[in-house]
């Protein structure tokens, strides 16, 4: 039996990077950046909206603090950092960004003329009444979820 040689390309470090660059640059545009044509939202806040009524941060109970959404939120679904999930979060609470917020939420949460919102610690957030009608069918069956990173608890999921 022949041993058989391990198989070694001599490519150039520009054309390696060129093409792994191009890879994920288009995966980050596709699966991240852009909205889903189907509901309007990026997976980030989808994944928002899902955590927080699998928590039960819903529009008829009482205000928690942001900071606890959000932990929630990149521990079990979206492991990209605090920062962008509650920019997200924010976005999503915005009367003048939204036609109809997602999102209740007490405190600082920006204004039109550019002003960020305050910290997390110092916010608190809820579903809105909307987001709670947009989320009241998502138990009824497996077509709704995916399993998360760690194969340990579902994430939602469209089409």
């Amino acid at each position: 039996m022949a041993t058989e040689q391990p198989k070694i390309q001599e490519l150039t470090l520009e054309d390696v990077m060129g093409d792994r660059f191009g890879r994920y640059s288009k995966y980050i545009i596709q699966e991240r950046a852009l909205p889903d044509i189907r509901d309007g939202l990026k997976p980030v806040q989808r994944r928002i909206l899902y955590a927080m009524n699998q928590d039960g941060n819903t529009f008829d109970k009482a205000f928690r603090k942001s900071a606890k959404s959000v932990g929630n939120v990149m521990g079990n679904f979206h492991p990209h950092g605090d920062s962008s999930i509650y920019e997200a979060m924010v976005r999503l609470s915005q009367d003048w960004k939204l036609r109809e917020p997602l999102i209740e939420m007490h405190g600082n949460n920006g204004s039109m003329d550019g002003d960020p919102a305050a910290a997390m610690r110092y916010t608190e957030a809820r579903l809105s009444k909307i987001a709670g009608e947009m989320l009241q069918d998502i138990d009824l069956g497996k077509d709704f979820v995916v399993k998360n990173l760690k194969a340990q608890e579902t994430k939602a999921k469209i089409g």
